[in-house]
C-alpha cells in the first residue's frame, strides 16, 4: 500500500526536466516560425509599397502624356521626344499645382542620382519674368528611362514636329538587384488641339 501512494505523490525530477526540455524546444520552434513569418510579412509589405509607388507613377505619367498640348503650330513644337526623356507643355498636374487652368512646360528624365524627375515651369502667355524651374522626384533607384514614339505605323526613338505622336512608350529600367519591375507605360496623347 505504501508503494501505491508513492507513485501518486507527484512528478519525479527527471520527468520535470524532460517536460522543461520539451517545452523549451516547442518555444524555440514557435519563435523561429514567428521570426520567419515576420520577415516574409516585411518583405511583402516592402514589395507592395514599391508596387503601389509604381502604380501612382504610372497613372501620373499616363495623365501627363494624355493631356499634352498639341499646339496650333504657331508656337513651334510643344512636344519634343528624345530616346531617354521628353519635353512637353500641358496642364499642370494637380499633384504639382492645384491652380485652375494652370499650364506648364515640363521635362521628364532620369538624373545623375538615378531618380525619375519632372522639372517644370509654369507657362506664361504674357511677357514677365519666368519663375525658377521646380523639380518633382517621381521615383528613385532607376538605371534609366527609354522613350519611343509611334506614328505612321512604326516606333521612333525621337520625336520633333508640330503635332503629337499617336502613342508614347516609356520603359523604366531599375538598378541591378532591384526587385521592382513594371511593364512598359504606353499612353495616347490627345491628337486634336484643345479648344
Amino acid at each position: 500500500m505504501n508503494r501505491c501512494r508513492r507513485k501518486e505523490a507527484g512528478f519525479t525530477l527527471l520527468e520535470m526536466l524532460i517536460a522543461l526540455v520539451v517545452f523549451s524546444i516547442v518555444m524555440l520552434v514557435l519563435r523561429q516560425g514567428f521570426d520567419a513569418a515576420t520577415r516574409v510579412f516585411e518583405k511583402q509589405r516592402t514589395s507592395l509599397s514599391a508596387q503601389g509607388d509604381l502604380g501612382a507613377v504610372d497613372r501620373f505619367l499616363r495623365q501627363l502624356i494624355a493631356t499634352a498640348d498639341p499646339g496650333a503650330g504657331q508656337e513651334g513644337p510643344l512636344f519634343v521626344g528624345r530616346a531617354h526623356g521628353l519635353v512637353l507643355r500641358g496642364p499642370t498636374p494637380h499633384a504639382l499645382d492645384d491652380s485652375p487652368e494652370a499650364r506648364a512646360d515640363m521635362r521628364l528624365s532620369v538624373d545623375e542620382a538615378h531618380r525619375l524627375v519632372l522639372i517644370w515651369t509654369p507657362h506664361r502667355h504674357v511677357i514677365e519674368p519666368t519663375p525658377p524651374p521646380r523639380t518633382q522626384i517621381l521615383l528613385e533607384g532607376l538605371k534609366g528611362l527609354d522613350c519611343s514614339y509611334y506614328s505612321d505605323g512604326h516606333w521612333n526613338t525621337t520625336w520633333y514636329g508640330n503635332k503629337l505622336p499617336q502613342l508614347v512608350r516609356l520603359r523604366l529600367h531599375f538598378a541591378e538587384g532591384d526587385p521592382r519591375h513594371w511593364p512598359d507605360i504606353v499612353a495616347a496623347p490627345l491628337l486634336d488641339p484643345m479648344p
